[in-house]
């Protein structure tokens, strides 16, 4: 077991978050860890490029094209975007899925300088 593991199991028992994370004590949460897509679906928004290449009709230069052209909104956006051909989608089609993104934190309002007298 390794040393922060240990560090972490006794912050958890004696209720220390401060020792274990300085973040967690200074009030923030921890991360969500993003669901995993359903077996042996692989999401195109996030799939690294060894993934993609696994898939039949998708080679190196197919799998960066998708890499670039992210984020898709669906699945059949492959096709509609002419990146791949429409007999490799059907291949593929009950293999791949497209999750949304994740939502980007909303933009704080910019603040006025401000004013000298």
């Amino acid at each position: 077991m390794s040393f922060k593991a240990i560090l972490a199991t006794v912050a958890v028992l004696t209720g220390a978050a401060s020792i274990a994370s300085p973040v967690l004590a200074q009030g923030a949460r921890p991360a969500a860890p993003a669901a995993p897509a359903p077996a042996g679906q692989i999401d195109i928004n996030s799939a690294s490029r060894d993934d993609l290449m696994s898939l039949d009709g998708i080679g190196e230069v197919r799998a960066d094209a998708i890499i670039r052209a992210r984020p898709f909104k669906t699945k059949a956006d492959l096709v509609e975007r002419r990146l791949i051909p429409e007999a490799v989608y059907e291949k593929i089609a009950d293999k791949v899925m497209a999750r949304p993104p994740p939502a980007a934190p909303p933009a704080r309002p910019a603040q006025p300088a401000p004013r000298r007298t």
